[in-house]
C-alpha cells in the first residue's frame, strides 16, 4: 500500500490548485477574446458602413456644386471628389486608409456655403458617423493586442488563428460642415453612462451651473475624455469618480445615442460630442469617489428614476439631459438586453 506524506499532500493539492487556477484562467481569457474578437468585427463593418455613407454624400456634395454654369476649377474639384467616392467604395481594406484621407481632405476644401443646409447638416452628420466609428474600432484593436500579445496568451496560444486586428488611421479634424457657427471656449467628447438597475430605472445626478446655482438639472453619469483615453476607459473612469462603482468595460452596450450639445457652463460656451453606453447593474447608493472641485459645487444629489419620474422632474422646471429621456429609456432597456453594440444614432 503507498502512503503519502504530508508533505507530498500538500505539494500535490498545490500543484492541483495551480493548474486549476491556470486552467480557470486560460478559459476565461479565450471566451474573453472571443468576445474582444467579436466586438472587433462588429467595429470593423461599423467603420466600413460610416465610411460607405461618407461616400454616398461625398457624391451628392459633388453633383450639387458641379452644376454646367459652374466655372471650370469648380467643376474640377467636383470631378475629383466624386472619383475619390469611387474609390473609396471600390478600395479594399489596406489601402482604404489613403483614399479616405484623400477624400476627406477634398472635402474639407469645399466651399459650404455653396451647399443647400440640408445637404450641409449630411456632411457634418456623415463626418461625426466616420470619426466616431474609428474610434470605436480603434479601441477594439487596442483592447484586443493588448490581451493577446501578453507573453502566456501567446505562449498558450489562447487567441486562436485569428489573426492581429488592426488600427485606421484617418486624420480627425473638425471641419466648417460640422461646425456649430458659434464662438466657443471648449470644445470636448465626452462618454456618458445610462445607469440601469433591476428594476428598470435610470441613475441621474442633480447639478447645476455655478453661475447659475438656482437652475438645476439632472443628467446621466459621465464627462469629458480626457487625452489619450478610450471612450470606454473615460465611462467607466467617470462612473467611479461619480458613483464609486467599479465596472467592467467589457460590460458597457454602446455607444447607443451620440449628442452634440452647446450650452452655457461656469462662464464658459462649451460645445460637448456625448456618446451614450448602457449598462445593468444591481441597484446600490451611489458614493462619489473623486469629484473635481468643479463637480463638488455643482453636483447636488442623484436619484434612480422611472420614467414617470424624469417626467415629474421636467413639470417641475428641473430639465433632464438628455431631452426625452423617458421616451428613450426603452432603446436603452432593449440594447442592455443584448450582447452585441446597437449602432449608433442622434438624439437631442
Amino acid at each position: 500500500m503507498i502512503t503519502f506524506s504530508a508533505t507530498t499532500i500538500l505539494v500535490l493539492a498545490l500543484v492541483t490548485a495551480l493548474i486549476l487556477t491556470v486552467g480557470v484562467w486560460a478559459y476565461t481569457t479565450a471566451n474573453r477574446l472571443d468576445r474582444l474578437h467579436v466586438r472587433g468585427d462588429q467595429a470593423r463593418h461599423a467603420l466600413d458602413a460610416a465610411l460607405a455613407r461618407r461616400a454616398v454624400v461625398a457624391r451628392s456634395v459633388a453633383t450639387t456644386i458641379g452644376r454646367p454654369e459652374a466655372d471650370t476649377e469648380v467643376v474640377d474639384q467636383a470631378r475629383r471628389l466624386a472619383s475619390l467616392a469611387d474609390r473609396a467604395e471600390r478600395a479594399n481594406w489596406r489601402d482604404r486608409e489613403t483614399v479616405e484621407n484623400q477624400l476627406a481632405a477634398a472635402l474639407s476644401a469645399v466651399d459650404i456655403t455653396n451647399l443647400p443646409p440640408q445637404l450641409v447638416a449630411e456632411l457634418a452628420d456623415a463626418e461625426a458617423r466616420v470619426l466616431i466609428a474609428r474610434r470605436f474600432h480603434n479601441d477594439a484593436v487596442r483592447d484586443t493586442l493588448a490581451l493577446r500579445t501578453r507573453r502566456l496568451v501567446r505562449l498558450l496560444h489562447l487567441g486562436g488563428t485569428a489573426p492581429l486586428p488592426t488600427y485606421f488611421e484617418i486624420a480627425e479634424r473638425v471641419t466648417p460642415a460640422a461646425s456649430t457657427g458659434l464662438d466657443v471656449d471648449t470644445v470636448r467628447t465626452s462618454a456618458r453612462v445610462v445607469l440601469l438597475d433591476e428594476q428598470d430605472r435610470v441613475l441621474l445626478l442633480r447639478g447645476n451651473d455655478p453661475k447659475a446655482p438656482d437652475i438645476p438639472f439632472w443628467f446621466t453619469i459621465g464627462g469629458g475624455v480626457d487625452p489619450g483615453e478610450s471612450l470606454r476607459a473615460a465611462a467607466v473612469r467617470e462612473l467611479y469618480e461619480e458613483t464609486g462603482y467599479t465596472a467592467d468595460s467589457s460590460q458597457l452596450r454602446g455607444p447607443l445615442w451620440r449628442r452634440v450639445a452647446v450650452f452655457p457652463f461656469n462662464g464658459e460656451l462649451i460645445r460637448s460630442e456625448e456618446l451614450f453606453f448602457v449598462l445593468r447593474v444591481r441597484n446600490f447608493t451611489p458614493e462619489p469617489a473623486n469629484l473635481t472641485f468643479v463637480e463638488r459645487r455643482c453636483i447636488s444629489g442623484n436619484k434612480w428614476c422611472t420614467p414617470a419620474d424624469i417626467v415629474d422632474l421636467d413639470r417641475m422646471g428641473e430639465t433632464v439631459y438628455p431631452y426625452h429621456l423617458d421616451q428613450l429609456l426603452p432603446e436603452a432597456l432593449a440594447a442592455a438586453s443584448t450582447d452585441t453594440d446597437p449602432e449608433v444614432r442622434s438624439i437631442r
